[in-house]
């Protein structure tokens, strides 16, 4: 190799590392696949290696790919931090952040913050994509996500965000119509409403394996939205968080002290995580989870001091993940 490889075929050899086909790419970078297709014969030339993998399916990584791949992220990395610089953003933030979050949590929760937000920093935009499912970090689909699973492999830094509860819930009109519900045995004579168990985004989502017994699913929906109109038109018992659930009375709780623990974790690439702009949505959502623990878990005070739980460690220390070593 000659002559390092240019800066412009790397951002092509990531984007084609995170869409998997020359159609993908091309979308993101708003160019021709026959260009994708060029850009990336040109780099492997340069390079005298093989990146890809090329199948009808599409393309993956080789080992020198995969090798290559976090020094790109880091080049890449680079390039932002010095727009934003160049672009007075240590200053005020701006820009695009695509911030992927859990369907209701985006709706019922972050989606009203997002009004302050940008009249604090009027040069920021925000793509909030609030999924039936978790945004895929890995691909860039979004810059930064809450989600059940935190990432176990890549550059990340990630934050345990909030821990919370599933919580048991009907509508009255189902209560009127079935036997009472005393104890926890007494749930076994009941109808569920559930996700689609096949279709699970992760299987922190298996919560009603914990009533100890196979729970009957009359109704099985793919996101929360669906299951909470169905159980609230009195199809069936489900459980749900706190921020879930309407304060309308069309749902009311079930067993109290019967619940289901979980945690929301946040995480973002290193490299977008330097960023301004995404700093600011981070410390967003980490601040009003502190400040509001009552969305998680009834009966939840707020945490003391800066991220320090009474009596506890810090609750949101940060964690970074590197790649593993070769």
């Amino acid at each position: 190799m000659n002559t390092l490889p240019e800066w412009t075929d790397l951002r092509f050899f990531l984007e084609l590392a995170r869409a998997g086909t020359l159609s993908g790419a091309s979308r993101r970078l708003d160019v021709e696949h026959t260009t994708v297709a060029r850009r990336i014969d040109r780099l492997e030339h340069q390079l005298g290696a093989t990146l890809f993998d090329r199948s009808r399916e599409g393309y993956e990584l080789t080992e020198v790919g995969q090798a290559l791949l976090p020094h790109a992220e880091a080049m890449e990395g680079a390039a932002l931090a010095a727009a934003e610089q160049i672009g007075g953003a240590e200053v005020a933030a701006h820009g695009v952040v695509r911030l992927g979050v859990p369907e209701v949590y985006g709706v019922k929760v972050v989606a009203p913050l997002l009004a302050r937000l940008l009249e604090q920093h009027p040069d920021l935009q925000i793509d909030l994509l609030a999924l039936p499912r978790f945004a895929n970090l890995a691909n860039r689909e979004a810059d930064l996500g809450v989600m059940l699973d935190p990432p176990s492999t890549g550059r990340y830094v990630v934050t345990r965000l909030a821990t919370f509860r599933f919580y048991l819930y009907a509508a009255p009109s189902y209560l009127a119509r079935h036997p009472p519900i005393r104890t926890q045995a007494d749930l076994a004579r009941h109808d569920f409403v559930d996700y689609v168990q096949d279709r699970l985004a992760s299987r922190e989502l298996s919560y009603l394996n914990e009533l100890g017994f196979t729970p009957r699913r009359r109704m099985c929906c793919s996101g929360m939205t669906a299951q909470l109109e169905a159980a609230a038109l009195g199809m069936g018992l489900m459980m749900a968080p706190p921020y879930a659930v309407p304060g309308d009375g069309r749902l009311v709780p079930v067993l109290p002290d019967f619940f289901a623990e979980r945690s929301f974790w946040l995480a973002a690439p290193t490299d977008l995580y330097r960023l301004r702009r995404v700093r600011v949505v981070w410390d967003m959502l980490r601040e009003y989870a502190d400040s509001r623990p009552g969305l998680f878990v009834h009966g939840a005070a707020p945490v003391m001091g800066t991220g320090q739980r009474e009596g506890g460690a810090p609750k949101n220390a940060l964690r970074r993940v590197a790649l593993p070593k070769r």
